[in-house]
């Protein structure tokens, strides 16, 4: 059986691609390494067959990855379920999926067609992440869950040790961790490229579905479609009155729904520095600003300060994340101000230099340009073919590669960002012992750590196997 080399795929935002293209020509013009030869990784065995998989959340984000998948050739999808497969913004993946069995309860998906699943994708929103993937995990079945893995830190706990019990193969959805930017940063820290980092400056500066809203509360006047079943909508959340403004897509700007800007993009601009400079938990973080606070929704614009301490022989580092149209992060002198500023992106300052990146799997360039010019022939190369998230994802499941972004891995990233979005609830300065588990210095906090208990014959999906 002969395979096509698997390639990367374009990135959900083409935008970074786009404006990464002439630093990854740089990149590439690397030959002599400054740490030792880096080789690609040996391509994998050709697999015999694809792996049985089931989606989870079929419309808008669900319908993305099924394409995605089956542009891998890797996977047949063998079941689909959704709250609301009969609803306008499921129609191209219904249509797509014809002759799938279709449920809209996942439950009795897994019961029906358990047999006929290997591996399931869950593009739910976030916080009906942990029932379903705990319940999937449980039942022996791989899973690649969307970013961030879950809105709350011990929920997160949860996910991490259910897959460390089960052993199933485990991806976090974000993608750019199997892209250009994934293997560089990968490299250059290893090589001493990228060493002695203190500063870290992350920003997402484009409007978001929240901006704007007004609301004292939730909506009560609105009745759910008929198409909708909005109790199992909540996933074993407190029911609350049906809207527009949760359903189908809107829930992300809501507290205990979703993750706002920060949980959505930072899992894919502070992805690699998070990995490969082990910042682990934060010992504090800070709201340094919060545009038009609410109880309900996140603000019009924050700027959060992590505190991370030293790590072994890696120095203390400050994370600083900016969001908010007009909030934005201050540009380095070493940075070129005729250069158009992506939306979303960083900087990084270790060793002597700044680094400047976008988001997903665009790469770095060293600033300024004449920095990374004298700098080129001497880095790291990067590989140049591997296989993407999804087929990662795929092959692993196949026992040909090691998924690149498990739950242990997205897992802290994910809790990173967890305790972040407290910060942009409740405000001030919030100091954290990883040890215990818990904040210091505010209950109101320690509040938030967790999920709200969970609706009466919900609890059973969250337990622990074995």
């Amino acid at each position: 059986m002969t395979r096509k080399p698997l390639t990367p795929s374009p990135a959900s935002r083409r935008l970074f691609l786009k404006q990464s293209a002439a630093a990854a020509s740089l990149i590439l013009l690397g030959r002599a390494p400054l740490g030792a030869q880096l080789e690609a990784p040996p391509a994998p065995s050709a697999p015999t067959r694809k792996v049985r998989t089931a989606l989870i959340g079929i419309g808008n984000r669900g319908w993305d990855l099924i394409r995605s998948f089956e542009d891998t050739g890797l996977v047949e999808w063998t079941a689909a379920a959704d709250v609301d497969f009969m609803a306008a913004h499921c129609t191209e993946a219904r249509t797509r999926l014809e002759g799938v069995p279709l449920y809209q309860d996942f439950r009795e998906m897994l019961a029906k067609r358990g047999d006929a699943i290997e591996a399931v994708v869950i593009a739910t929103p976030d916080f009906s992440h942990t029932p379903i993937a705990m319940v999937c995990m449980a039942a022996g079945k791989h899973v690649y869950v969307e970013k961030p893995l879950a809105p709350t830190f011990h929920e997160i706990d949860l996910l991490m040790e259910q897959a460390r019990r089960t052993g199933v193969v485990t991806q976090m959805g974000n993608q750019g961790h199997s892209g250009a930017n994934y293997f560089q940063f990968k490299a250059w820290s290893e090589a001493g490229v990228i060493k002695d980092v203190t500063r870290i400056d992350a920003y997402m500066n484009g409007v978001r579905r929240w901006h704007g809203w007004k609301v004292d509360g939730f909506a009560d006047t609105e009745i759910a479609p008929p198409t909708v079943d909005w109790d199992l909508w909540h996933a074993g959340r407190p029911l609350k009155p049906y809207s527009r403004k949760l359903h189908p897509q809107e829930w992300r700007g809501w507290f205990g729904y979703g993750s706002g800007a920060l949980g959505d993009w930072a899992a894919h601009i502070l992805d690699t520095a998070h990995r490969f400079l082990d910042l682990g938990i934060p010992s504090a973080v800070e709201a340094l600003r919060r545009d038009e606070p609410s109880d309900f929704i996140f603000p019009q614009a924050s700027t959060l300060r992590f505190s991370v301490p030293a790590r072994g022989d890696k120095p203390a580092c400050e994370v600083t994340w900016y969001d908010g149209v007009d909030n934005l992060p201050p540009l380095p002198a070493e940075d070129d101000p005729t250069v158009q500023r992506q939306s979303a992106g960083k900087f990084i300052y270790g060793g002597g230099m700044v680094f400047k990146g976008g988001s997903h799997e665009a790469p770095l360039r060293i600033i300024p340009a004449t920095r990374m010019q004298e700098l080129g022939p001497g880095l790291p190369k990067i590989p140049p073919k591997y296989s993407n998230h999804y087929a990662n994802f795929a092959l692993a499941c196949l026992g040909l590669e090691e998924a690149r972004s498990p739950f242990s891995v997205s897992g802290p990233l994910s809790q990173f960002l967890a305790l972040g979005i407290i910060a942009q609830q409740i405000g001030g300065r919030l100091e954290f012992d990883h040890e215990r588990r818990v904040f210091t210095n505010s209950d109101a906090a320690n509040r938030l750590l967790s999920p709200p208990p969970a609706r009466a014959g919900w609890g059973k999906y969250c337990e622990l196997a074995g």
